[in-house]
């Protein structure tokens, strides 16, 4: 019987080391997984979009509204049988002055014009922005569809944790619980009304055009405008396409705003006729510019003095 022991003990000795290392893969790779698993349950949180209000560019003269519009970050379209010349006036926008959009690049308003009774349409109209717009897209329709996103994520969730034991019965059976009640959807959270405008401050004019627009005090002065489109005039070795755009948007700025009566326009087109010079002895064009600028001078005057 002892020599059956002494024969049996050692292989007793291997399977329970080998019980005490399998327990032990066993308890070190269950709490492997639920570390692995803990950290991110419920995935990031989605950060807060960049919100744009659209600015509100009714009975702008078209050539200030563009401007208008790609300060606050936004891309422009002309629809209707009126054209983007740049005395005719804005009378609608899509979206509404005020909306809240998410900055997703450049969204793009929609403007309906009204042509000028007073300057003639000359030249080709700009219909649109010269950068590529982005669709628009409500701040309330992304918070509707986050919350729709979250919820559809709580569902996924509920259908995959396992089903709990069914508890043990009893001789006396307990009265079943009336279901609960189903959720009711909380509806969505009103937007934020937008914060009331800041009242506007112009500056004097030095003649007043009747119906013509007021010149902003914000905006920079025509002969500052005009100026800084004279440095970049001069440093540009050659006439690209994106600087001849450049200057036949500010050439109209300053003319139109010289002929609604702001302030030194008289001055701003002294040098604008400057400038046209310039690129006409430079690059062989901008004579009709001068002639246009030239004319509104010659009518600023008439009414200044």
């Amino acid at each position: 019987m002892a020599a059956r022991l002494t024969v049996l003990l050692p292989r007793l000795a291997a399977l329970v080391v080998i019980w005490l290392l399998a327990a032990a893969s066993l308890t070190f790779a269950a709490g492997s997984k639920q570390i692995a698993e803990s950290p991110t349950q419920g995935g990031k949180a989605k950060e807060k979009p960049e919100v744009l209000v659209v600015p509100d560019v009714r009975r702008q003269a078209y050539v200030f509204a563009k401007g208008i519009l790609q300060d606050a970050g936004f891309a422009w379209r002309v629809d209707g049988s009126v054209k983007g010349y740049a005395a005719n006036t804005v009378v609608v926008q899509a979206p509404a002055p005020g909306t809240r959009l998410i900055d997703n690049g450049a969204p793009t308003v929609v403007l309906g014009l009204e042509r000028s009774a007073e300057y003639p349409e000359r030249g080709l109209p700009e219909n649109a922005s010269s950068y590529k717009g982005t669709p628009v897209v409500l701040l309330s329709d992304w918070r509707r569809a986050n919350r729709a996103a979250e919820r559809a994520g709580a569902a996924a969730e509920t259908e995959t944790e396992p089903a709990a034991a069914p508890a043990p019965t009893t001789t006396t059976a307990a009265p079943a619980e009336p279901p609960p009640a189903p959720a009711t959807e909380e509806p969505p959270a009103p937007a934020p009304a937008p914060a009331p405008a800041a009242e506007q401050v112009y500056r004097k004019s030095d003649f007043v055009v009747e119906g013509a627009p007021r010149e902003p005090a914000d905006e920079l002065p025509l002969p500052r405008r005009a100026r800084l489109l004279e440095q970049r005039v001069a440093a540009a070795p050659k006439p690209t396409r994106k600087l001849v755009k450049h200057w036949l948007y500010q050439h109209t700025w300053i003319v139109t705003g010289a002929r609604f009566g702001w302030k030194n326009g008289d001055d701003a087109l002294r040098i604008l006729i400057r400038v046209d010079q310039g690129l006409h002895r430079r690059f062989g064009f901008g004579a009709r510019s001068e002639a246009v600028a030239r004319r509104a001078l010659a009518e600023v005057l008439r009414q200044s003095g």
